[in-house]
């Protein structure tokens, strides 16, 4: 039988409120699968309301009363540069942590732990360069004003399970610097990334409350959302999810930053290679098993090279590898969990219910008998209003859409509910910033997907409200405060 190596954390049967390791008030757990071998990992607290609440208390204690906001920025951006180093001694750790609980490649973990690490130093960076105080001149007649950036206070960080290191830094960097406090709460497919960042905020000594890390599924994580001593919310995840949310909050006028779903098209035009293009397209596709909210899933494409873009999707997905995402020879890894596969199943059904073409995949794995793994797939003569042409399937399905022309692929491109990501593969970057321009999306990049956090992340329509990761993703965490004198201040 297989066995799964122990899992690098210390102290997975508890909780971390407050600066200490506690005890859950709930005896129930979660259990997290591996996703190649459907063998169970390790076991975490399912947190209940109480535990929430202790959590919610710790975080509004420490910013109410604790010197983390007092501190200067200065003094919290050190801080920010000890936890990268921290972060940088447990890749290692994450790199036995992650592959297992979502099916990434441990081959590109490295990576993404490279941006993560370098989010930290980034927002330390902004320490001295952001301006936290300007002056401002006064219109009502006074001396002297100025605007004062303030942090907005107790912060819900919702934390979903497809890239969790790299989600917990673009929320609780920019939160910290500001000078809020954190309550993390981690997704019951992949809290590793949680237990790992409690263990740094235990082994640096970050003040009490400042960073608290629990894990709960959605009925437990709606206190966090619904408690008035929470301040924002910034949650990662679905559109569905981020509705129930938003309508939450608007009853209590909280703050929110909501990064939600994607169907984000790729416009593929006729200067561009059609080989060079599905390369770039099917090979990003296989990243995290295609489980990201700004996969290029909508391929669009002029009516004459409809079949040849179809055909050489195909003939990239035929080369890929699928199996154990340790094995450095495998170019796919399996999906995160049971559900996610039974969904995506589900939706390349309802493809060839629609009378889509299947060119290739659609199936599981002929000689994989374990593990949650699903062929990459692509489906031809997809009408765009189709719902494999309109929903969020987040897995490696790609659909292939024909266009009259250019103005008929922009309107394609355009006509969904989601505007998170796009592309224009053109060699022609003035067309494809007028292409841009048109798109409806929050991130546009020419010759494949360009999202980029290090600018910032966000969406359009039901993508979501706000940006994530750049000088955006800082003001997000704070309040101006208009201030006007008599004088300027000593």
């Amino acid at each position: 039988m297989t066995k799964l190596p122990s899992v690098p954390l210390a102290n997975t049967d508890r909780l971390y409120i407050d600066g200490k390791w506690v005890q859950p008030h709930s005896t129930a757990q979660i259990e997290v699968v591996d996703s190649a071998t459907e063998l169970v990992y390790y076991s975490v607290p399912d947190a209940d309301v109480d535990d929430i609440d202790l959590a919610i208390t710790a975080a509004r204690h420490a910013f109410d009363e604790g010197p983390w906001p007092r501190l200067t920025h200065a003094e919290r951006a050190q801080v920010l540069l000890d936890i990268a180093e921290a972060v940088e001694k447990r890749i290692g750790d994450i790199v036995e942590i992650w592959p297992r609980e979502t099916g990434i490649l441990a081959s590109s973990v490295a990576g993404v732990m490279h941006e993560v690490t370098s989010a930290y130093r980034y927002y330390a960076g902004l320490a001295k360069s952001f301006p936290f105080q300007e002056e401002a001149t006064p219109t009502n007649g006074a001396p002297f004003g100025m605007i004062v950036r303030e942090p907005v206070g107790v912060v819900g960080a919702i934390i979903p399970w497809n890239s969790p290191m790299a989600l917990i830094a673009y929320k609780i960097a920019p939160a910290l610097l500001a000078g809020c406090t954190v309550v993390i709460k981690s997704s019951p497919e992949a809290p590793g990334a949680g237990y790992v960042m409690a263990e740094i905020a235990d082994q640096l000594g970050i003040p009490a409350g400042v960073i608290n890390v629990v894990t709960a599924d959605r009925a437990a994580s709606e206190r966090l959302v619904s408690d008035t001593r929470v301040d924002k919310i910034s949650f990662t995840g679905s559109t569905e999810a981020g509705q129930r949310i938003g309508s939450i909050l608007g009853r209590r006028i909280a703050r929110s930053s909501l990064e939600l779903g994607g169907k984000s098209p790729a416009i593929v035009l006729d200067d561009y290679d059609i080989t060079e293009a599905a390369r770039t397209i099917a090979s990003a596709e296989c990243f995290l098993s295609g489980q990201i909210c700004a996969s290029l899933t909508r391929i669009i494409v002029p009516e004459h090279r409809h079949d040849e873009m179809v055909k050489a999707l195909a003939d990239e997905f035929s080369r890929v590898t699928i199996g154990d995402p340790y094995d450095p020879q495998v170019t796919l890894g399996p999906l995160a969990s049971e559900r996610q596969q039974d969904r995506v199943e589900n939706y390349i059904r309802i493809g060839k219910e629609e009378g889509a073409t299947l060119a290739y995949g659609g199936g599981r794995p002929t000689h994989l008998d374990r593990g949650w793994y699903v062929e990459p797939t692509v489906f031809g003569n997809v009408d765009e209003s189709s719902r494999i042409a309109q929903e969020e399937i987040f897995g490696p399905v790609l659909a292939v859409i024909a266009a009259r022309d250019l103005d008929d692929a922009v309107r394609i491109a355009n006509a969904t509910q989601f505007g998170l990501n796009s592309s224009v593969f053109t060699h022609d970057s003035t067309k494809a910033f007028e292409i841009a321009r048109s798109l409806h999306s929050g991130t546009v990049g020419q010759n494949g997907n360009r999202a980029d956090f290090g600018i910032g992340f966000g969406g359009f329509k039901r993508s979501g409200i706000g940006r994530e990761g750049g000088v955006a993703g800082l003001q997000a965490y704070l309040e101006n405060k208009t201030v006007v004198l008599e004088a300027p201040p000593a």
